[in-house]
């Protein structure tokens, strides 16, 4: 006998869609199961005004299939030129959702994010003030520290004196990696949540490195040991408000991955729904996966959540593609490592 499982839609609250023919491409991907989607601004040049915003929105809706029923959700690049009131005329517009903070050089095409904080300062008190929430990428880069341990600094260095002086701020710490991020966000009791990805919820640094190097498993932030993977299996399944998925979905050409400096990043935006079923399944917490996907984030956002629903029908392994095709070239999906048995429908 199937076993099968109906929750809300879920929402996506970290992806990134790139432009372009890779636009084109990975769209539908994510279309198909999600309702929603914070949209990640760092293209080149990034998404730095409400004007830019407002045409990254309109490429992505020509781009999107007309069949869909997603609706992308925009944020800015937060500069250390950022105009507050631009941010927030964008915000009252309903133009924007959130504004990014990536530390320069943190990940890709993040060479125009922030050096020196107190030069943000005045926007970021402006968003307190309006109630826009800073999603932040949570890594040092300063040279000296470790990447296993760039994560962890951060919090030290920079969140934590960032939300003591603007208390008020609400901010999401994107695609935690480490029991000190999952740590520090549960500690919180307001204006804090996380966002946990779906590679992270399967692997460790091990699938990266061990046996060879395995490009498609390399991602900023790094996986880290596994007893940091089983802290966000433990936050992802708890029910906890303060964790939801985002997937951090991030497409890059085969040969950008597989080259001597390959790009960081997963795809997984084709077979997450299913590859998610099957990580709650296997720990006992298939009851918590729709507050995970669906809700959480949602309640964060100030969104409600979705009317329409998703059917997980488990069945025969799934077949999904292992590559999707653009017009730059071919993009790997996820492999998870294990078979998937969870297919998933979208009710009318």
């Amino acid at each position: 006998m199937s076993k099968t499982l109906t929750i809300r839609r879920p929402d996506d609250w970290h992806l990134h869609l790139r432009d372009g023919d890779m636009l084109a491409a990975v769209l539908p991907e994510t279309a198909r199961h999600f309702g929603r989607a914070i949209i990640m601004p760092n293209l080149l040049p990034p998404v730095v005004t409400g004007a830019d915003a407002r045409a990254y929105l309109e490429r992505i809706m020509a781009a999107l299939p007309k069949s869909a029923n997603f609706t992308p959700l925009m944020t800015l690049y937060l500069t250390e030129d950022t105009d507050p009131e631009d941010v927030a005329a964008a915000h009252d517009a309903g133009l924007i959702w959130a504004v990014k903070l990536y530390p320069a050089g943190a990940t890709t095409n993040s060479a125009s994010g922030v050096t020196d904080f107190d030069k943000v300062r005045p926007v970021l008190e402006r968003m307190a003030e309006i109630g826009l929430t800073l999603c932040v990428h949570g890594e040092v880069t300063d040279p000296d520290v470790d990447i296993f341990d760039r994560e962890a600094v951060f919090i030290d260095r920079v969140l934590d004196p960032l939300r003591r002086a603007t208390p008020d701020l609400r901010v999401v710490m994107e695609h935690v990696t480490t029991k000190d991020g999952v740590d520090y966000i549960a500690s919180a009791d307001k204006n804090l949540a996380g966002t946990i990805t779906t590679h992270h919820l399967v692997i460790n640094r091990n699938h990266i490195l061990a046996g060879g190097i395995r490009p498609h498993y390399y991602c900023l932030p790094v996986a880290k040991r596994e007893v940091h993977r089983l802290a966000l299996l433990e936050a992802a399944t708890s029910g906890n408000p303060q964790f939801f998925l985002g997937t951090d979905s991030a497409p890059h050409i085969d040969p950008a991955k597989e080259s001597g400096c390959g790009c960081a990043g997963c795809f997984t935006a084709t077979n997450t729904v299913s590859v998610l079923a099957e990580v709650f399944e296997k720990a006992g917490a298939l009851d918590k996966l729709e507050a995970f996907t669906s809700l959480n984030g949602a309640e964060f956002y100030q969104f409600p959540a979705s009317d329409s629903t998703l059917t997980l029908t488990r069945g025969a392994p799934l077949t999904y593609p292992a590559k999707i095709n653009s017009g730059d070239g071919p993009v790997t999906v996820f492999d998870p490592g294990f078979d998937l048995h969870w297919h998933v429908r979208v009710n009318p």
